[in-house]
C-alpha cells in the first residue's frame, strides 16, 4: 500500500530543480523520438503512397517489439559491450550503439520506394523498433538509477520529467518531420519523405552527443548481487565447471527478477498488477494508432497537423506532465492512476464530437490539448507507478517487464485498430467511443488490488 505525506505546493515543486532532473529530460528524448520516425512519420508516408487504412494499421505491429524487449533485457543488464564500455559505462553503450543502428536504418530507407519494396520498408522500421525498444531498456534503467531507491518524491518527479522529455522528442520530433516534409513537397521533391529521414538523422546524431553530458552511476552493488545468485544456483548444481557456470548465468539472468518481482508481492498481487499494466492505455494506443490518418481524412494538412497535435501538443504535454507529477506526490500515485484514467477516456471522446461535426480547426484544438492532458497525467502516474516497483538489482529486466507488457496490449491490440474503422465502414465517432470505454478494466483490477501494493513515497 502507498504511503505518502502531503506537503506545501512550493516544497512539491522544488523536486523538479534537482540537476538529475536535466538529465533524465534528455533521457526521456531520446526515448521517444523514434517513435516519431516508425509511429507518424512512417505512417504518412504510407498513406500518402496509396496503402490502405488496413495495412497501414498492419504495419503497426513492428511496434510488437516493444512488448517482447524483456526477452532480451536480462543479457542487455548483463553483457557489456567491448571497448565502449570501458569508454562511456554499461547503459550509455548499449545506447549509443542503438542509435547507431537507427541512424543507418534512415539513410537506407532513403533509397527505397514504398509502393515497390513494402516488405523492405517494414522491414527496415522493424529493425529501427528492435533498435529503439532495446535503447528504451538501458534509458528506463539509467533514468532509474539517477535517483536513490529511497527517494519516493524524486522518483515520482523524475518520472513526470521523463515523460516530458518523451512528449518533447515524439511532438517536437513530429513537429520537425511533418514540417520538414510539408516544405520539400511544396519545393517539388518526390523523395521528400526520404529526404526527411535524413535530416532526422541529424537528431538522433545530436541526441548521441547529449548524451555524454549524463552520468551513469556506479552500481557495484547490482554486479555483487548478480554475483551472489549466480553462485547460489551453481551451488545448488554441486559442482563448478563451465556447464555449471553457464547455467548458473543463465538461469539467474533470465530467472532472477521474475523470481524477485513474484516474492516481493505474493503471487494475487504480482497478477493483479500484471492485469492492470496490460490493459490501462488500451484505448489510447488505439486512438493514437489511426489519429493521424483520422486527421488527414477529416481534411488536415500536414502542417496542420505540425502545429496543433505537435507543437500545441507538446506544450500541453508538459505543462500537464509537470502538474501530474506534482499531483501524483501530492496525493499518491494509485490515486493519480484513477483520476488519470477517468480522463483518458472522457477526452476519447471529443473525438467523436470532431468526427461528428467535421473538420473544425477549433475542437481540434480542444481535442488535442485535452487528449494530451490526459495522456501526460496518465502517462507519469503509469511511469512513477512501474518505476518504485523495480528492485535495483534488475532494474533493466523488470522495469522493462513491466513496460513491456503495458506495450503489448498496446501494439498487439492496437494493430486492428486500422481493421475496426473499416469494420464500422469509417464511423470514426463510434471508433473513439469504443476507445473510451477500454479503459474501464484497468481500473477495476487497479481497485481490487490497491490496498495491497507495495510503494515507497518518502
Amino acid at each position: 500500500m502507498e504511503i505518502y505525506q502531503k506537503q506545501s505546493f512550493k516544497d512539491s515543486f522544488k523536486v523538479y530543480l534537482d540537476i538529475r532532473m536535466l538529465r533524465i529530460l534528455l533521457l526521456g528524448a531520446i526515448s521517444g523520438f523514434p517513435w516519431v520516425i516508425i509511429g507518424s512519420s512512417l505512417s504518412l508516408w504510407l498513406k500518402e503512397e496509396g496503402l490502405s487504412r488496413s495495412t497501414i494499421g498492419w504495419a503497426g505491429l513492428i511496434f510488437a517489439v516493444y512488448a517482447f524487449n524483456y526477452l532480451w533485457a536480462p543479457l542487455i543488464d548483463r553483457i557489456r559491450i567491448p571497448w565502449l564500455t570501458n569508454k562511456v559505462g554499461h547503459r550509455r553503450s548499449w545506447i549509443i550503439l542503438m542509435q547507431l543502428i537507427i541512424l543507418l536504418s534512415l539513410v537506407f530507407w532513403n533509397f527505397i520506394d514504398p509502393t515497390a519494396n513494402l516488405a523492405l520498408v517494414i522491414t527496415v522500421g522493424l529493425i529501427i523498433a528492435i533498435a529503439s525498444a532495446t535503447q528504451d531498456i538501458t534509458v528506463d534503467a539509467l533514468r532509474i538509477e539517477q535517483i536513490g531507491k529511497n527517494e519516493g518524491k524524486s522518483m515520482q518527479a523524475g518520472a513526470a520529467i521523463a515523460v516530458v522529455g518523451w512528449w518533447t522528442g515524439y511532438k517536437l520530433g513530429g513537429v520537425i518531420a511533418l514540417n520538414v516534409a510539408d516544405y520539400f513537397e511544396k519545393l517539388g521533391f518526390q523523395n521528400y519523405w526520404q529526404i526527411t529521414f535524413l535530416i532526422l538523422g541529424i537528431v538522433v546524431i545530436a541526441c548521441n552527443i547529449g548524451l555524454l553530458f549524463v552520468n551513469e552511476p556506479q552500481n557495484r552493488d547490482r554486479h555483487d548481487s548478480q554475483k551472489k545468485t549466480d553462485l547460489a544456483i551453481q551451488k545448488k548444481l554441486g559442482t563448478s565447471n563451465f556447464l555449471t557456470k553457464t547455467t548458473a548465468w543463465i538461469s539467474g539472468t533470465i530467472g532472477g527478477p521474475i523470481i524477485s518481482f513474484f516474492n516481493k508481492n505474493g503471487l494475487k498481487i504480482a497478477l493483479g498488477i500484471l492485469g492492470f499494466v496490460f490493459l490501462f492505455k488500451i484505448g489510447e494506443a488505439f486512438l493514437g494508432r489511426m489519429s493521424i490518418i483520422f486527421y488527414k481524412e477529416i481534411g488536415f494538412t500536414k502542417s496542420d497537423i505540425a502545429i496543433y497535435s505537435k507543437g500545441l501538443g507538446w506544450v500541453t504535454t508538459v505543462v500537464f506532465t509537470l502538474l501530474g507529477g506534482l499531483f501524483a506526490i501530492r496525493s499518491g500515485v494509485i490515486k493519480a492512476m484513477f483520476v488519470s484514467g477517468i480522463l483518458m477516456a472522457s477526452t476519447n471522446l471529443l473525438f467523436s464530437l470532431l468526427a461528428w461535426s467535421g473538420k473544425s480547426e477549433w475542437l481540434f484544438a480542444v481535442a488535442v490539448i485535452f487528449d494530451d492532458m490526459a495522456a501526460a497525467f496518465a502517462t507519469v502516474a503509469f511511469v512513477a507507478f512501474i518505476s518504485m516497483l523495480v528492485d535495483r538489482t534488475y532494474t533493466a529486466t523488470q522495469y522493462a517487464l513491466l513496460a513491456s507488457i503495458g506495450t503489448a496490449g498496446r501494439t498487439t491490440l492496437a494493430a486492428s485498430s486500422g481493421a475496426m474503422v473499416d469494420w464500422l465502414n469509417g464511423d470514426w465517432g463510434i471508433f473513439f467511443v469504443i476507445t473510451a470505454v477500454m479503459v474501464i478494466p484497468s481500473l477495476i483490477f487497479l481497485y481490487i488490488i490497491r490496498k495491497d501494493i507495495k510503494l515507497s513515497e518518502k
